[in-house]
């Protein structure tokens, strides 16, 4: 039984922001999804997540149900103010921002922000790139041609070659809800992990905080942890070795797992 209790929109930051609330019970959750997720391709994990927390999973600007188009704004503060306003909205006291790549990279200038009410972050093998930083392992081709394919119109076995280790079902997701993803505002967020230095807020996280980092990512390296820490001690790592980069895709249990007692519950 789907423990999804409803999809539903709100204005906040002069857009309209959608989100998908699952569970309804216990401390709150908001999950900010990566760069190319839409809301309801975490809903798997939002499931498991669920029977521990009250989760919120966001349709981040230009991307899913929420507001998109060549008017907006979709650089990182901008977005980031989304998510305040957001939170501001839905008249959370308390909450957990959990974030996955471009989506851990908001949590984490949330946090410097002394975010109100903002209790703990989970930051899932976000982008360390920036200026001074090597480049996001990523190229911006694989998500223009992705895109640009799933607006024709596309299905799961012309999703393989984009994403060729994911099961049926997530390619079949995928390939239903990419078309959502304003690509301007793709390339606002690719430029963005390479121009905004996000490492500067890091010193500023004043909530606990874990960072997840995904074995077979290449995204975060051992001296990027050590670069975090020494910006931050309280910063705590846990690790998913058999993973890339979309960790709960590909080790799902494996990614439960690493949040350990983090936020107060075990995930089993």
């Amino acid at each position: 039984m789907s423990r999804l209790l409803y999809g539903a929109h709100v204005a906040a930051n002069a857009v309209r922001l959608h989100y998908l609330r699952y569970g309804g019970q216990g401390h709150p959750l908001v999950l900010i999804p990566g760069i190319t997720s839409p809301a309801i391709t975490w809903g798997f994990v939002a499931e498991k997540l669920a029977q521990y927390f009250d989760v919120y999973v966001l349709d981040v600007r230009g991307r899913g149900l929420s507001s998109s188009g060549d008017h907006l704004q979709y650089d990182t503060e901008t977005c980031v103010q989304d998510i305040l306003d957001f939170v501001e909205q839905l008249g959370l006291q308390e909450y957990y921002l959990v974030g996955h790549s471009m989506g851990a990279r908001f949590a984490i200038r949330c946090a410097s922000k002394q975010a109100k009410g903002l209790k703990k972050i989970v930051l899932i093998d976000p982008p360390v790139s920036g200026p001074q930083h090597r480049a996001y392992p990523s190229q911006l081709p694989w998500y223009v041609d992705s895109i640009e394919q799933s607006i024709q119109g596309m299905d799961a076995e012309e999703m393989k070659k984009f994403c060729p280790t994911w099961t049926l079902e997530q390619r079949q997701l995928r390939a239903e809800w990419l078309h959502t993803c304003y690509l301007p505002a793709i390339v606002k967020a690719f430029n963005d992990f390479h121009e905004v230095d996000i490492h500067q807020y890091i010193p500023d996280i004043a909530v606990p905080t874990l960072l997840m980092v995904a074995g077979k990512g290449g995204v975060i390296q051992a001296e990027d942890i050590q670069e975090i820490q020494a910006l931050n001690a309280n910063i705590s790592v846990s690790h998913v070795e058999n993973a890339g980069h979309m960790i709960p895709w590909d080790d799902e249990q494996g990614f439960y797992q690493a949040f350990e007692d983090f936020l107060g519950r075990h995930i089993v």
